[in-house]
């Protein structure tokens, strides 16, 4: 653990300078170089928590460290060693269930870890070692080995691409478990090396460990005989990270640079820490009230009773008197010895039951999500998943919900919707009935059902075909293939079938969009692009230079030349980018399409082209190689020369693609934000393909301003980008906080249309220099400024985000202002970092594994299904659990106020109340059934009323329910009660003789009235507040007073041997017998319930039952499901008010 920290401390400090120097193979150096040996760390990885020797102390030392599982330990050690009134197992044998219990499950949730750790490091891979291939266990690799990988393998370590056995010297890998993207990308052999890998020597020099998945610097130094050695460098499209699966690619071979814990997967990786629910700490914060008034009792009966003992005659009897020597021998000794005693006396008024009921009540409450119907998937055969039962209730106190885009907010399926050339629309329909492959539409309104020129439309599909980096995989004998970026099949029969293989699946989509128009792309061979026409002849286009894609420029070219000799740049990007380098008559007629396309939804494309003279590309060609061989200031260099290449370009067209959503994805977001919750999308795509799917998940609205904070507007060759950062953070503060007009927290933007929306864009780029900025400026202030601007957003959508920076987001949320509650739901490893950090991590059975499903706290087949986990689950759950809480406090106050006031009528002698059978059960047996089956069948709203009415979701936001106010009510009520229950027993004690015969009745009489009142008054409260009446709940409320009441008669009509005192005998019978002790039981619990009853008569209706309701709308009432009865007993004789929040 100490070794893993210290690792992402070291690896995850970017501003470090030092590298790494490493051998390949572990060959020596040319004798003109040192040969400097160094020591890397193994590749073993670890993620669990304890180990066998460590478990124990470990685990007793986390669950100690709960207030409550301490304080319980304290007082059962005082009970055995003070002389008590009560037994040490009063309170020894339920802490010892609740640490035994709870120390079982922690220890098989690491046993789990432990046992995913092994297969992982003992995972066979090959070495290469000496010429001969050795297989070895994957923890075995160090730094230096060459590994060799096969097809549909992951990669052990982070590895230098050295070969590859395709003929252009590249690979491909998908990095689904990393960045969440299911597509293929390349990566390229370093230049140089030799054929036979035992005969290269070479050295690398790379940076140190570091996070971001993105960046790689270093170079390779390849030694060869009687020559100068020759510099290569290094980049991410060089290196294999661990965790990414080889494709398409039959073997690899490469260097082993990074291993273990100084992965990039591994620094990636947040470790799994204890989540703790926002009702634990308010339990833990009335826990110190109740505390807090256990020790004033103490002090004031202590006190009282050596007032009363100093007077003449009190503290013993007039023939045993004591002498005053006796009276002061170790008097603080015995004060401090009483108030232990008055302590445990009073102990009950902690409730020690409702930790075990607490326990049972979210286990086995997170079964009904597991059963629950609506989230079975008939596509995956699987339904919801509960990891964590700890945090049901938090599900009902979301604020904050951090969301993935791919897989999760969208199926990442890209379908060819349209395109425009030269002005004419043309819609995919049926193609089919077309023999051209063309529909057109709606065009121009004075060119309708017209077409572009024959040529500008080939134009077109040449440009579809050959602008991209798209690689076709022929299908096997017995394999079809769809393309491979999102899996699926989606392609129309050809005479050919192929699968493709793309960086971007919008590539497959145009591609596909090309390939039913006629025009099909054949494949890339050595440099050789070819594609079949209309006429079914083939093209041959040679592939002379990709000017790749990148988020500044937000465009892609290739540079190709014809059989002819002809050269040809073609380059397809945002419309942004590409209409400032054409001619501005061709904007107009595209731009219309362009900007009613983005309207819908979808993303779209502009595609423009150039030919090249013999000079123009000699310079281009010139300029591009020499960029791609710097060492320093490689980026801006090629930058610079793509620029120059793509200036003057013709407009030929655009396309559009839509990405299609997940089911019901806009619903469950609009459901979300009615609900008061705020949503972020942080993704590791292309800030365009996110910015789409946030307009038609609803997120961005047509008239929502966007501010936008990434690398492209940070540009400025006049201001430096820090200044240029802070002068857009507080433009941004100004507008979207200081010059807002103050929302309602909660409000969404169904009641504030009145004010400017505003959404928020930021990119990984520009997070590190808001999170880490320059060392002379204030960090505070930047982070001060980004968060109170995304939070005044009704957005926020982060892009190009690392694994890493997904999590620094969430917790720079969750530690802001107000702690509010955060969830993260993603379906791919790149998200586990985030589901791990927030409060609440909710993993999708997606695609993309299932390492986010493993991680986190509940899973769900569609993201559709968030909806109701939050809605109806969430809110139900919490509305229990919160009464659960307020209800054990309120019963143990009135069960103890008694004891407490018995005292000053007993000589503060700490003489029980209470028989200690009644004691030791009250919690365990008569009244704690009835709560447990309230706290899971409860429910004050059908789940059609939640569901349908999203805002009821912020009448419980920020722990409404377990607030100071309702805990004040509810200690109001205890004590109410209490001194009810006692005086109004002392007042019938008043009268001599209650019974027949004459004979009057004894202090354990009196206590056995004051607790029968009292068993029934707080069991009848539960049923007043009960709406939701199933078989089970009448038959724990009314079985447990028949069980207290056959207990009292078995308990006290028995002579028990083992017993030395038996205080009840034939006490409770013989108190029956009384009429007065009739009466004044049941007039008792009528006048304790009576103002409880009168508030619910008085009280003014809220939430949705106080709305008119609709033709054809059923009332809360009618939606009870058919356990229920038709009006919930008792309560739905005065009201048809829920439980309210105080």
């Amino acid at each position: 653990m100490l070794r893993r920290r210290l690792n992402r401390l070291c690896g995850g400090d970017e501003r470090r300078v030092d590298s790494r120097t490493i051998y390949v193979g572990h060959r020596k150096c040319p004798d003109t170089e040192v040969f400097i040996p160094s020591k890397f760390c193994d590749n073993r990885i670890v993620s669990s928590k304890y180990t066998v020797w460590n478990f124990l102390p470990k685990n007793l030392f986390e669950q100690f460290r709960r207030i409550a599982n301490f304080y319980f330990l304290i007082i059962f050690l005082v009970q055995v060693i003070v002389d008590t009134p009560t037994s040490p197992v009063t309170s020894g044998l339920p802490l010892f269930f609740v640490i035994t219990v709870t120390a079982i499950k922690q220890g098989y949730e690491d046993w789990l870890r432990h046992k995913a750790d092994y297969e992982v490091n003992k995972y066979q891979v090959t070495v290469l070692e000496d010429g001969r291939s050795v297989k070895k266990e994957s923890e075995k690799i160090k730094v230096g080995d060459v590994v060799e990988v096969v097809e549909d393998e992951t990669f052990p370590c982070d590895l230098i691409l050295l070969q590859s056995t395709r003929e252009d010297e590249t690979c491909f890998v998908t990095t689904a478990s990393l960045d969440g993207e299911s597509n293929h990308k390349t990566h390229y052999t370093v230049p140089d090396t030799e054929k036979n890998l035992q005969d290269l020597n070479a050295t690398i020099e790379c940076e140190q460990p570091q996070p971001d998945l993105y960046k790689f610097v270093g170079r390779m130094h390849i030694y060869k005989l009687e020559e100068e050695p020759a510099v290569r460098s290094l980049g991410p499209e060089n290196l294999l990270l661990k965790g990414a699966t080889l494709k398409n690619t039959k073997k690899i071979h490469g260097v082993a640079v990074y291993t273990g814990m100084e992965t990039k997967m591994a620094l990636n990786y947040q470790g799994k820490s204890q989540k703790r629910s926002a009702v634990e700490k308010s339990i833990n914060s009335f826990l110190l009230v109740y505390l807090s008034i256990l020790i004033s009792k103490a002090v004031v009966c202590t006190t009282l009773k050596y007032v009363w003992q100093s007077k003449e005659g009190q503290d013993e009897p007039w023939y045993n008197q004591k002498t005053q020597k006796e009276k002061d021998t170790y008097l603080y000794l015995k004060m401090f010895t009483d108030f232990l005693s008055f302590m445990v006396l009073f102990n009950f008024i902690i409730p020690v039951s409702m930790y075990v009921t607490v326990e049972m009540q979210k286990f086995l409450g997170s079964f009904f999500i597991t059963w629950d119907k609506d989230f079975f998937d008939s596509e995956i055969q699987e339904g919801a998943l509960v990891n964590t039962s700890d945090l049901n209730e938090e599900l009902g106190q979301v604020e904050y919900v951090f969301t993935d885009k791919t897989g999760t907010l969208t199926q990442n399926n890209m379908e060819f919707i349209e395109c425009c050339i030269d002005g004419f629309q043309y819609k995919h329909r049926d193609t089919q009935s077309e023999l051209d492959g063309f529909t057109e539409t709606d065009g121009p309104v004075n060119k309708v059902q017209q077409k572009a020129g024959h040529e500008k439309e080939e134009l077109f599909l040449r440009a579809l075909c050959l602008c991209h980096t798209v690689q076709v995989k022929e299908a096997g004998p017995e394999e079809t293939f769809g393309d491979q970026v999102d899996g699926i099949d989606g392609m129309l029969p050809q005479p050919e079938e192929r699968g493709f293989i793309a960086s971007s699946p919008d590539e497959v989509a145009l591609v596909k969009g090309a390939m039913t128009y006629g025009f099909t792309f054949l494949g890339l061979e050595s440099k050789s692009m070819k594609i079949r026409n209309r006429q079914n002849d083939i093209e041959e286009y040679e592939l002379l230079h990709v000017l790749n894609f990148d988020p500044v420029r937000r465009r892609m070219s290739v540079i190709v030349q014809t059989k002819s000799g002809e050269r040809l740049l073609f380059c397809k990007g945002a419309d942004s980018s590409i209409f400032p380098r054409v001619k501005p008559e061709e904007v107009d007629r595209i731009q219309l399409h362009v900007e009613r396309n983005a309207m819908e939804g979808y993303r779209t494309l502009c595609v423009a082209y150039k030919q090249l003279s013999a000079d123009e590309y000699a310079v281009a060609d010139t300029g591009l190689r020499e960029a791609r061989l710097t060492l320093q200031d490689r980026e801006e260099k090629l930058m610079a020369m793509y620029n120059q290449v793509e200036m003057g370009m013709s407009l030929i067209g655009a396309t559009a693609v839509e990405d299609r959503l997940q089911e019901e994805a806009a619903e469950t977001m609009d459901a979300l934000q009615g609900a008061g919750m705020k949503v972020w999308v942080l993704t590791g795509d292309k800030m365009e393909t996110a910015k789409s799917t946030c307009y038609a998940c609803r997120l961005f609205q047509r008239g929502t301003e966007l501010l936008e904070l990434t690398v492209r507007t940070l540009e400025d060759g006049r201001t430096k980008r820090e200044e240029k950062l802070l002068e857009l953070l507080r433009d941004y503060h100004r507008r979207a906080v200081e010059d807002a007009l103050p929302v309602k927290a909660g409000v969404t933007r169904s009641w504030c249309t009145a004010n400017q929306e505003y959404g928020f864009i930021i990119d990984g780029a520009t997070l590190s220099l808001v999170m880490n900025p320059p060392r002379d400026a204030d960090a505070g202030l930047y982070r001060s400024l980004f968060l109170q601007t995304c939070q005044n957003c009704t957005a926020v959508l982060c892009c190009r985000m690392a694994p890493l920076q997904k999590a620094q987001i969430v917790r720079m949320v969750k530690n802001s202002k107000g702690s509010p509650i955060t969830l993260s739901i993603g379906d791919g490893a790149n998200d586990v970092s985030m589901i791990l950090e927030a409060h609440v991590g909710i993993g999708i059975k997606g695609k993309e594994g299932r390492q986010a499903v493993r991680n986190s706290d509940y899973a769900i087949p569609k993201l559709k299904h968030l909806k109701k986990l939050l809605l109806a689950h969430g809110h139900l759950y919490y509305v229990r659990i919160a009464h659960l809480v307020q209800y054990f406090f309120y019963k143990n106050l009135c069960f103890i106020l008694p004891q407490f006031l018995y005292q000053f009528f007993c000589g503060y002698s700490q003489q029980p109340l209470y028989d200690a059978a009644y004691l030791t059960m009250y919690n365990i047996c008569f009244t704690s059934m009835p709560i447990l089956a309230y706290s899971l069948l409860e429910q004050h709203m059908s789940i059609e009323i939640l569901l349908d009415n999203a805002p009821l979701y912020r009448e419980i936001a920020k722990n409404a329910m377990l607030r100071w106010r309702p805990f004040l009510y509810w200690t109001v009520l205890g004590i109410f009660q209490g001194l009810l229950f006692f005086f109004g027993v002392r007042f019938l004690f008043s009268n001599p003789a209650l019974q027949d015969n004459g004979q009057v009745f004894g202090n354990w009489s009196y206590g056995t009235i004051v607790f029968t009142i009292l068993v029934f008054t707080v069991t009848l409260k539960l049923a007043l507040d009960t709406r939701h009446w199933t078989w089970i709940n009448h038959f724990v409320i009314w079985g447990s007073l028949a069980f207290y009441v056959f207990f009292s008669f078995f308990w006290g009509g028995i002579i028990w041997p083992f017993l030395k005192q038996q205080r009840l005998y034939f006490v409770f019978a013989n108190m029956l017998s009384s009429v007065s002790v009739w009466l004044v039981i049941i007039i008792l619990i009528i006048l304790s319930l009576l103002p409880e009853i009168l508030l619910v008569v008085l009280r003014k209706p809220r939430g949705p039952h106080s709305r008119p309701k609709k033709p054809g709308q059923s009332s809360v009432g009618d939606c009870q499901s058919s356990l229920s009865s038709a009006r919930p007993l008792l309560m739905r004789t005065f009201s048809d008010e829920s439980s309210t929040i105080i």
